[in-house]
């Protein structure tokens, strides 16, 4: 569905308000679960575009719905939250708030939002209902869960998302049917030995060298116990142990990440995991304590609605713009949690300008600004044409 005049203009005049409000989340980040001020700017913007707004769902969330009351409903889902990184970019607009940064395009994610409210505000006769969810904590991978608590996948039919992506350039969007991202779990072990003196160490169980072969052992076992077709990525990322330089640590704390794209065997990995650092540990007189966090499902992309969205995209952009992702990323995104009970797709936006782009979670992330008009046009071409399709149905 190509947008029709009025449609486009409308967008046009929007533009540069959006981009206003951009500058002002990015200059004005906040952590997950603490978006009050995002939040409540949110709102207020809704509210102007005559939506039906509910604030504090799930925290800091914000849910708007337009046309029916009681459904069905079709749904937009964006994440609002940033990250503990220090800018490096340099921009007239960056953040005011030390340590603390939009790098994953959030605040690019906020704008394509409230640039669908505005357009889908101005139409006449929607078929369905829309509901908009504005999405605290996607970074602690907390959010999805603390809304749906709250109901707001009831009564969906259908769900989109969109993420930034700095490998493609602006103008452009990327899209995969089935799997899009990995599942992830938080992974945290303690191994407990003995401690004794540097010069003796026979007369004590090293925890520091025991959680070396612990490291080691684990990517070992993966490459022997797993099947090498369903991919496994353990990544330990901090390490604690040890009180002095010459005395033999009793005890090693490890925090890692792992991530995997088969469901099924996400949910087998912490027995494993357990019952191979226990195995190692044991072997070399020590013990071993370990914790698993499932972080999120793999994103599913249902097959259906990603060849609508591709379909909108051609219409738009041309087909040269509208990539297909040969491979899913080892990422995780908790937009997972909603495609639990509805069934959805997300696409990649393309921010990479002539100069490139930054990767994310990078301080010096920057993303082309004209992304924002793609992505809203992506979005409201295919949400109108879902509905169209439904009420011919």
């Amino acid at each position: 569905m190509i947008p029709h005049k009025g449609w486009e203009d409308r967008l046009n005049e929007a533009i540069p308000h959006l981009l206003e409000l951009r500058r002002h989340f990015h200059a004005h980040p906040e952590l997950s679960g603490q978006e009050h001020q995002t939040a409540a700017l949110i709102a207020g913007e809704l509210r102007k575009y005559g939506w039906r707004v509910q604030e504090g769902i799930g925290r800091t969330g914000v849910v708007a719905e337009l046309g029916v009351h009681d459904g069905p409903f079709l749904g937009l889902r964006v994440d609002m939250d940033a990250l503990p990184i220090e800018e490096l970019t340099g921009l007239p607009y960056a953040s005011k708030n030390q340590g603390v940064m939009h790098a994953c395009g959030h605040d690019l994610h906020i704008c394509v939002g409230l640039g669908v409210a505005k357009l889908l505000g101005g139409e006449e006769n929607l078929s369905t209902g829309v509901r908009l969810l504005f999405q605290p904590a996607e970074e602690l991978a907390e959010g999805a869960r603390w809304m749906m608590r709250e109901g707001v996948t009831d009564g969906l039919e259908a769900l989109f998302g969109v993420h930034v992506f700095p490998e493609l350039p602006v103008g452009s969007i990327g899209l995969r049917r089935g799997s899009l991202t990995a599942a992830a779990g938080e992974l945290e072990i303690e191994v407990i030995g003995v401690g004794g003196h540097g010069a003796r160490p026979h007369q004590s169980i090293d925890a520091i060298w025991i959680t070396s072969r612990v490291v080691c052992g684990l990517q070992e076992a993966i490459s022997r116990r797993l099947d090498p077709l369903d991919p496994v990525v353990i990544s330990f990322g901090k390490i604690e142990g040890g009180t002095a330089f010459n005395v033999i640590a009793d005890s090693v704390r490890l925090l890692g990440t792992v991530r995997c794209l088969e469901g099924g065997l996400h949910n087998s990995l912490a027995s494993w995991i357990e019952e191979t650092v226990i195995s190692i540990c044991s072997g070399l007189g020590a013990k071993a304590s370990v914790k698993y966090r499932n972080i999120a499902p793999p994103v599913y992309n249902d097959p259906e609605l990603t060849d609508l969205l591709k379909d909108c995209a051609i219409d738009l952009l041309g087909s040269q713009r509208v990539i297909y992702l040969d491979k899913p990323s080892l990422g995780a995104e908790d937009f997972a949690e909603f495609l639990q009970t509805v069934r959805g797709t997300m696409f990649r936006l393309g921010v990479a300008g002539s100069d490139g782009c930054a990767p994310l979670h990078n301080g010096r992330f920057a993303l082309d600004e004209a992304s924002l008009k793609t992505g809203i046009e992506v979005l409201t071409s295919t949400m109108l044409s879902w509905m169209d399709q439904r009420r011919k149905s």
